[in-house]
């Protein structure tokens, strides 16, 4: 079993120990183990062009004072301990601990008015758009990544639609359109396994699921067949096999990303290219109640380094214009720098980071006040973003609606439209 962990153990100030990582899916010698998370069926009238999002969740709260709205001229116990740069956009400037990211930034936009988050360690509301609560009665609201694999399907050639590297949300959709998550093993044939065998075996199987399924009042059985097929695609044709084995990646190309710290940066290009539509993962460790100045002196340069390399490579193989990277966190830090030279949770006001997807890149989307207390000018909702999101994916929020279980329709954004200065 091949396992990666992305950044480093993190217990955040609730308690809960957060580990992402990546192990990657098993075919037992018995059956599919992994026909049971594959969950997503192939929708008709699918357009040809493979768009795709990579959603970075930066799990415990980023300090957005301190990355991408550095404020040089508020008093000391509010502007902290680091120093903004010129990008090579004129008027923008971030973090000195940036200097990759800095020469790119034509590339990228940067929201510094971001509302609508909540304070809950979660990265449910940057999947989502939604607090936990929201049409929890009926199983909550789905991720993105569940909503395109139930609106697209999978963009073809065995790659699931949704690949997700942390807790992925399928809410009221259902386990149908619930994440593939690789864990377990190998995804390749072994043991002397062939393509002939292993189709021997998957009718085996679906006979014997159509017998289960006869009895089956509940009808969950029903796609299973589906699954099954997919998770035989999956492996047979070795494209997610080989998108998440780094080895078969230049070595350059890995110490440029940083072979530790970079590679899920990496994983997540490898996965769009082999026809994954939505992938996300958390990086990092951002709870930085004490010592936030340290603890991003040490984590930033690997931001920038992985990031700037996501970027690159995505405009030199002229994915830019289909691949939308978001990145953000759950909510901002406290303006005012505690006894322990910390920042606290502050959901009032935060940052997003967005690039590529055809966007009019290269500009910061409003202001926050003089010590990032608040949004102050172009308060930018989260739902702005998913609907920019959306609409990047060739969906339209003002039509698409989805049922949930009670048969109520539901838009996806409420009555939010795409960020008017990017779209």
């Amino acid at each position: 079993m091949l396992t990666i962990n992305c950044g480093t153990k993190q217990r955040y100030c609730d308690g809960v120990s957060r580990r992402s990582f990546l192990q990657v899916g098993a075919l037992g010698i018995g059956g599919l183990t992994l026909a049971g998370l594959l969950r997503a069926e192939a929708q008709a009238g699918t357009g040809s062009s493979h768009k795709a999002i990579i959603n970075i969740h930066l799990g415990g709260g980023p300090s957005h004072q301190d990355m991408f709205d550095l404020k040089p001229y508020a008093p000391r116990e509010f502007r902290g301990e680091f120093n903004p740069i010129k990008t090579n956009v004129s008027g923008i400037e971030i973090c000195e601990h940036f200097p990759l990211l800095a020469q790119m930034a034509e590339r990228y936009s940067i929201i510094r008015s971001l509302v609508g988050s909540y304070d809950d360690h979660s990265n449910f509301h940057t999947q989502t758009g939604w607090g936990r609560n929201d049409l929890r009665n009926v199983g909550g609201r789905p991720s993105i990544g569940s909503v395109v694999a139930k609106l697209q399907g999978p963009a073809g050639e065995g790659a699931p639609p949704y690949v997700a590297y942390n807790e992925g949300h399928e809410g009221f959709l259902g386990p149908t359109y619930k994440a593939y998550r690789p864990q377990g093993g190998d995804l390749k044939l072994v043991g002397g396994m062939t393509e002939d065998r292993l189709s021997g075996r998957t009718n085996l199987l679906s006979s014997i699921d159509k017998i289960r399924r006869d009895v089956d009042g509940s009808g969950k059985m029903k796609a299973l067949d589906s699954f099954t097929q997919r998770a035989v695609g999956v492996v047979t044709s070795g494209k997610v096999a080989d998108a998440i084995d780094l080895e078969k990646e230049d070595p350059k190309v890995r110490e440029r990303y940083g072979r530790d710290e970079g590679r899920m940066f990496l994983t997540a290009r490898r996965l769009v290219e082999a026809g994954v539509r939505v992938v996300t993962f958390d990086w990092g460790g951002w709870d930085t109640h004490g010592d936030n100045f340290g603890h991003l002196r040490r984590q930033l340069p690997n931001l920038d380094r992985g990031l700037s390399s996501l970027l690159h490579d995505l405009h030199d193989r002229g994915m830019e214009k289909d691949v939308t990277v978001v990145m953000w966190g759950e909510f901002g830090r406290t303006p005012r720098v505690n006894p322990g030279a910390g920042r606290d949770h502050w959901s009032r006001v935060a940052m997003g980071f967005l690039a590529g997807g055809g966007m009019r890149n290269g500009q910061v989307i409003g202001t926050s006040t003089a010590n990032a207390e608040e949004a102050k000018d172009r308060p930018v909702h989260l739902l702005e973003v998913f609907a920019t999101l959306y609409h990047n994916m060739g969906i339209d929020v003002r039509k698409a609606q989805l049922v949930d279980p009670s048969g109520r329709p539901q838009y996806l954004v409420a009555d939010q439209s795409p960020i008017r200065e990017l779209v």
